[in-house]
This record gives structure tokens, sequence and C-alpha cells, in this order.
């Protein structure tokens, strides 16, 4: 395993459909690399693998969109997960459903 965007060991994309091999590239001197959250507890940026309660998930993604907030890619990062639809966590200060609210919004925009 390659270091992810969120230190040493964390998950990558490697293995994944030829469409992400570009990324891992990326990761070793992209935007990734000026990211806030690299080297952070990533606990705050993904909900755990058990039922979170409403005011545990509130708390935990609190701690990560402060930490996105700081980012100098905050941009780049939420272009990147809009672009590749990711469907878990918190990337470039969004969660899932306001990652989905602005995925409709600008498909309503290019109507």
């Amino acid at each position: 395993m390659v270091n992810g965007p969120f230190g040493p060991g964390a998950p990558t994309w490697e293995g994944r459909p030829s469409g992400r091999d570009v990324v891992i590239d990326g990761w070793t001197s992209g935007w990734q690399l000026r990211a806030a959250c690299r080297g952070e507890d990533s606990t705050f940026f993904f909900a755990p693998g058990y039922f979170e309660k409403r005011r545990e998930k509130d708390a935990r993604e609190a701690v990560a969109k402060a930490i996105c907030r700081t980012c100098p890619v905050l941009d780049e990062c939420r272009e990147y997960s809009l672009e590749v639809r990711e469907s878990h966590g918190i990337w470039g200060g969004l969660n899932e459903m306001e990652r989905r609210a602005m995925l409709r919004q600008r498909a309503a925009r290019a109507v």
C-alpha cells in the first residue's frame, strides 16, 4: 500500500478501475500532499464501521470541517470528490449529502 492523503498506510485507489490509476500517480506530487488533513486522524473524515448517533456524527464532521477550513487545497479536494463522485467521508469541507446536493444544483444550472 502506498501513502494516501491521510498518512502512511491509508487506503488508496490502487487496483481499482483504470480511470483512477491516474489519481495514484498524482498522490506523489499532487494537491493531496498539501492538504491540511494529511497526517490527521482519518476517523474524523470517515464514518466508523458501526452505527453512529447523530450528535456523534455532527461532532466528528465538525472537527473534519474545521480542518478543511484551514486547507490550502480545499477547492481542489472538493472538485476531485465531485468529479469522482466520492460517496464516503468529508472531502473539500463537504459531507456525502452536501456533495450530492451540490451536484444536483450544478446539473440544474446546466439545463
